[in-house]
């Protein structure tokens, strides 16, 4: 069991992960306290059990107050947060772990509940009629504002404190979060940018304020430091539909991406049956290897054996895993001398306390297949 592609090194600009194994990014909500702060307790935990991880890639953490959407996610934008996450990395550097943190602005899949009553933030004034996770339980989202210039240049800049903020809370990295129907993929779909300004109508355009945010960031960090994510074949899922320039908008942005020296690009596999759906791709590592460069990483509903494949044949550097790590810390060790994964309990995905998130055991028996 130890010949398979997903326990191989793999050097990462620079960064040497001990596996391809990669640890998802993945909301739990622990972050209930009023500043949003991660905890030692917690999240210093959590993150230092799964450390076997080639990467982990923590939650999605906002880069200011108007980018959340979601009850007790933590932030990477007060020093009180950068401080708490000084702990989180500090705890997995000591086990050899390497870890980015993802950076996050939900955009209109939020409500007025977070933001003193005043409307979240989106390319355009188009409800994407799903929910979001407020303090009182989900809410249906509202007609969100529509962005102005100086809306979008302070969020730039905000992405721009929180990659500054990451090198200083000792993180190895940072992923721009620019998938499943938030801000960024907002503005890359005709569904939910209807601007008629630089950031509507042509592909381009709407890539536009991906890449002022990528291009600003750069300049405060390594660019080796940067990965991005994206969703392409997203579909029927908070606010998002597919048509005939969607694939086509990724197909340009991750090109472009080749003229960057980023770290990896993160793409996610559908996370729906969309065989039927017009113009998606329903094999999303195939589809768009060979359009990019650099690292891989893709995501969705893998396991042992698909991950192995998905190296193995080449359309993948590497891939991350999700809710095997909630239940699995020992993810990897399980995966090299064959132990059964145990079952996650959905029920405390998004609970508080370290009930469903800290408490899941390491194996204890080895079974060699």
């Amino acid at each position: 069991m130890n010949n398979q592609p997903l326990l191989s090194s793999y050097t990462l600009q620079g960064l040497q992960l001990n596996n391809r194994v990669i640890m998802a990014p993945m909301t739990r909500s622990r972050a209930d306290n009023e500043g949003n702060v991660p905890t030692n307790d917690l999240h210093g935990l959590y993150y230092e059990q799964r450390a076997s991880a080639g990467l982990i890639i923590t939650e999605g953490s906002q880069v200011s107050k108007e980018a959340v959407g979601y009850i007790n996610t933590p932030g990477i934008y007060a020093t009180e947060q950068v401080a708490g996450w000084k702990k989180v990395t500090e705890r997995v550097h000591a086990r050899d772990g390497k870890i980015f943190i993802q950076l996050w602005h939900v955009g209109r899949i939020s409500h007025p509940d977070f933001h003193n009553g005043n409307l979240p933030l989106a390319p355009s004034a188009i409800n994407p009629e799903t929910k979001s996770y407020t303090p009182e339980g989900n809410k249906d989202t509202v007609t969100p504002k529509a962005m102005t210039q100086e809306d979008i240049d302070r969020t730039i800049q905000d992405f721009v404190k929180a990659g500054m903020n990451a090198m200083k809370a000792g993180f190895d990295g940072v992923e721009i979060h620019s998938s499943n129907g938030y801000l960024f993929h907002q503005f890359f779909t005709k569904c939910s940018n209807t601007r008629t300004d630089k950031y509507g109508g042509s592909i381009e355009n709407r890539a536009r304020f991906f890449f002022e945010t990528l291009d600003a960031l750069k300049k405060v960090m390594p660019e080796e430091k940067i990965g991005v994510r994206f969703n392409p074949s997203l579909h029927g899922l908070f606010g998002i539909t597919i048509d005939e320039e969607t694939i086509p908008t990724f197909e340009y942005i991750v090109k472009k991406l080749n003229d960057y020296n980023l770290a990896y690009v993160h793409l996610s596999e559908p996370f729906t049956d969309v065989s039927e759906v017009e113009h998606a791709v329903t094999n999303i590592a195939k589809h768009f290897r060979p359009l990019y460069n650099g690292t891989l990483m893709i995501n969705t509903n893998f396991d042992q054996e698909s991950g192995n494949n998905v190296i193995e044949n080449g359309d993948a550097d590497l891939v991350a895993f999700g809710k095997p790590f909630i239940s699995n810390p020992d993810l990897v060790e399980r995966f090299r001398h064959g132990v059964a994964l145990a079952d996650w309990d959905k029920d405390t995905f998004y609970t508080t306390g370290k009930e469903g998130y800290t408490d899941y055991p390491k194996a204890t028996t080895k079974i060699n297949l």
